[in-house]
């Protein structure tokens, strides 16, 4: 049975730079400087003011899509410290040592929501729905191949990131942000294109990770790491195992959704002080019930602060026990489920999680924005398509002249020409939709269309 090995897998080598072995540098290591290009980069900055749960949320203290990528970033460098550890022990990992693995995953968290499109998954949604509804849409699809098609109907924030990062940011260098190609596989949680996912029952073909713009990068770093072929067609390879570190920013990112998303919903009084500490209890119980230090903190607020932490602590060594128990099926390509699947406290997670989807977030301040999302997406999309297309097939009007004049240079051709390629056309139009920030979709949707959102 073919498997990944580690000495494969861990490369300092660069997306885009011929012969790179990135030279260490004593005070800081090639993934370090993987963190620190991302949390430098304007896109990064921009998750400030895009949606985790609660969109244009009215108080500062509940997370954004920044703050929530910080905590999964910390999350994820903890549960990688310990698994370095364990693989410098039991591996010839060569000159990597074990804070590498932690260095890895904290940049990977980091990259992990970096393609989210503006108002969370509802902007998702909306964006692959414009071209599966809308005349202006459906319009737009009819020159391109199949799954050319599928990449915009349905739309994914997991191949945003990608394409942003190899690509779009940084846009005069090959490979983009030039980041490692091992801390680039370690957020790539679906590895496969449109056509391909959900052609089996695999948690890594759930989704997909790469539009066929970036077909070409996405399969020189898995032939590289020496990923596992997980389907073929023609003998040839059209998806892919997971890098193994994948399950584990995985784990780190549902961790802090699963228990932060909770605490969020209290500080918003959606639900009690009383209902986060239960939960939070079914995961400690197991450990003996709440250390005695809880007893002596007076506010509730405190108190939940203090045991959501204490669980993910808790949490975070159930998954890197998990992690070595399955290591080698990971390394194989045959484990078919998340990591946090097979924890201890599966089902005190799972039963969080599903509170969540039937209380939290089809609350009243998610819908009401997720339903304004929707419709400027659709808007911003009806109006923009629709601008380039009229304009490339000689049909402009003194509106779509302004609308294109309004796009920034890097979503036209060169010398600000129409890209004659109608998937790229298109696809730079959901590049700049997908790029802007909450705040700054609902200005642009007000200017287009005169009318005014309370934001």
């Amino acid at each position: 049975m073919t498997k990944m090995n580690w000495q494969h897998l861990l490369t300092r080598e660069r997306l885009g730079v011929a012969n790179s072995n990135d030279t260490q540098q004593w005070y800081r290591s090639t993934f370090q400087k993987d963190y620190d290009r991302l949390i430098f980069s304007a896109a990064f900055r921009r998750l400030q003011d895009k949606t985790q749960v609660f969109p244009l949320a009215q108080t500062d203290y509940v997370r954004t899509r920044l703050t929530h990528s910080l905590e999964v970033s910390s999350v994820a460098r903890s549960i990688g410290m310990l698994v370095g550890q364990h693989l410098s022990n039991n591996f010839s990992l060569g000159d990597f040592r074990a804070s590498d693995i932690g260095t890895i995953l904290s940049a990977a968290a980091l990259a992990h929501d970096i393609g989210n499109p503006p108002f969370g998954h509802a902007g998702e949604d909306g964006i692959g729905q414009f071209f599966a509804d809308s005349p202006v849409g459906q319009k737009a699809l009819e020159e391109m191949s199949l799954a050319e098609q599928q990449d915009l109907l349905n739309f994914e924030g997991n191949a945003q990131a990608f394409r942003l990062l190899t690509k779009l940011q940084n846009v005069d260098n090959d490979g983009g942000m030039q980041l490692s190609l091992s801390t680039l596989a370690s957020f790539i949680k679906y590895p496969c294109g449109s056509l391909e996912r959900k052609k089996i029952n695999h948690v890594a073909l759930k989704k997909f990770n790469f539009f066929q713009a970036e077909k070409e990068s996405f399969r020189y770093i898995v032939d590289r790491l020496g990923m596992v072929s997980l389907l073929k067609e023609n003998n040839e390879t059209i998806a892919w195992a997971r890098h193994p570190l994948v399950y584990l920013l995985e784990a780190a990112d549902d961790l802090c959704y699963s228990l932060v998303d909770v605490e969020d919903a209290y500080r918003l009084s959606l639900i009690s002080s009383g209902l986060v500490i239960n939960f939070y209890q079914t995961i400690i119980d197991r450990y003996g019930g709440f250390p005695n230090k809880v007893k002596r903190i007076s506010r509730d607020k405190d108190k939940i602060e203090y045991l959501r932490a204490f669980a993910m602590g808790l949490l975070i060594d159930e998954v890197v026990a998990a992690f070595i128990k399955y290591e080698e099926q990971i390394l194989k390509g045959e484990c078919e489920v998340d990591l946090l699947s097979l924890i201890p406290s599966a089902d005190a997670l799972a039963n969080i999680k599903s509170y969540a989807y039937d209380h939290i977030y089809v609350s009243k301040p998610v819908l009401e924005v997720g339903i304004a999302g929707h419709e400027i997406i659709d808007g911003l999309l009806k109006a923009f398509v629709g601008a380039v297309n009229q304009e490339y097939y000689l049909k402009s009007t003194s509106k779509s002249r302004m609308l294109i004049s309004f796009l920034p240079d890097q979503f036209l051709g060169p010398n600000r020409k129409l890209d004659d390629n109608p998937y790229l056309r298109i696809l730079k139009i959901t590049d700049f939709i997908s790029g802007m920030t909450d705040r700054y979709a609902v200005h642009v949707y007000q200017m287009i269309s005169g009318v005014h959102l309370t934001t």
